[in-house]
């Protein structure tokens, strides 16, 4: 069956359908001033035959070969695995392959894979980055539309696709002074770091509008489990009648739910917790279990690879940034103060 369909083409639909190869062509690309009728009986022909569109004749009608680059930073893949699965939702509409490329945070692997797609002829380019700092564009000056994915381009012409981490650190202590928490902490990352900036922002911005402050200054360190066990032992001495935690990441967090039970205090019985990424391996695996801030990668590259689909199919790519807000996964670590 595979053979026979194989050896299928648009003149044997033609055939089939009684019309012209012109017709059945245009039929099947939906082109040309056609009764619904005539359209409706060559894709049915098509449909019996088990005809199969040639991709490099629908590259010569259309300019297009219906591929795009995705370039990636992020080696491990935490966060451009899901930006990429996101991206493919979005491009499988359209019958469209990804060239997938991982740069390693190396400027000259990123110029000769540019020059590689360029070389294939991709539609468009996707750049996914690991770090939400802004970055500079790609070198080369593509002559294809490019977005970049969760880390901006530092050229507001450029088309971003970002998350909106200030409020994804709101909807986090909102959720908190919900649960009856007055005496919040937050732990973060590097001080330099674009998403720990965002974060504490958020956080400040959320407790002001409950009335609240800040249980001390944020505690700025690295994203690991080890400072957040050492963070954890550090603010229960300084700051005893903690009750809850903003953790800047889930490792953090869970770092931190270990440091708290290393100091005899119970999450979230006397202690609260979230984190930030909803990496479900270490989210699931705190004990308890971790609310956490989603950042919605997937929606990220959904919307990334729809805008570079736009791109391509109308010419001209939606410039500036493009922001795509973050959700809240509650669980175990933040249940409310009982009595």
């Amino acid at each position: 069956m595979a053979d026979r369909r194989a050896r299928v083409g648009i003149v044997d639909v033609a055939a089939r359908a009684g019309v012209s190869v012109g017709t059945a062509s245009k039929a099947l690309n939906g082109r040309g001033q056609l009764r619904e009728e005539t359209r409706a009986r060559v894709r049915s022909a098509a449909y019996e035959l088990g005809f199969i569109p040639s991709a490099v004749a629908a590259s010569l009608l259309t300019g297009r070969t219906y591929t795009v680059g995705l370039i990636m930073t992020d080696h491990h893949g935490r966060f451009s695995l899901p930006i990429l699965h996101g991206a493919e939702d979005a491009l499988g509409w359209d019958e469209a392959l990804a060239f997938v490329c991982d740069t390693r945070d190396d400027p000259i692997r990123e110029q000769h894979y540019v020059r590689s797609l360029m070389r294939r002829r991709v539609d468009g380019i996707i750049v996914a980055g690991r770090r939400t700092e802004p970055r500079p564009p790609l070198s080369g000056a593509p002559r294809v539309p490019v977005v970049y994915a969760f880390a901006r381009s530092a050229d507001p012409a450029d088309c971003s696709v970002v998350v909106d981490e200030e409020a994804g650190a709101v909807l986090a202590v909102e959720h908190l002074v919900r649960t009856g928490r007055r005496h919040i902490a937050h732990v973060t990352g590097p001080h330099g770091h674009a998403s720990a900036r965002a974060r504490v922002d958020g956080t400040a911005r959320a407790l002001r509008m409950a009335g609240l402050e800040l249980l001390g200054d944020p505690w700025y360190g690295g994203w690991s489990e080890v400072w957040g066990r050492f963070a954890a032992a550090a603010l229960v001495r300084a700051h005893p009648e903690v009750d809850a935690v903003f953790c800047g990441s889930d490792a953090i967090g869970r770092g931190v739910a270990d440091g708290l039970r290393e100091c005899g205090r119970r999450v979230p019985d006397d202690v609260a917790l979230v984190g930030v990424d909803n990496w479900q391996p270490t989210a699931e695996g705190c004990r308890p279990p971790l609310t956490s801030v989603d950042l919605n990668l997937q929606q990220v590259g959904r919307t990334a690879g729809t805008l570079l689909l736009e791109a391509i199919q109308h010419g001209g790519v939606a410039t500036g940034i493009h922001t795509v807000p973050c959700r809240l996964v509650v669980r175990a670590s933040s249940a409310p103060l009982s009595g």
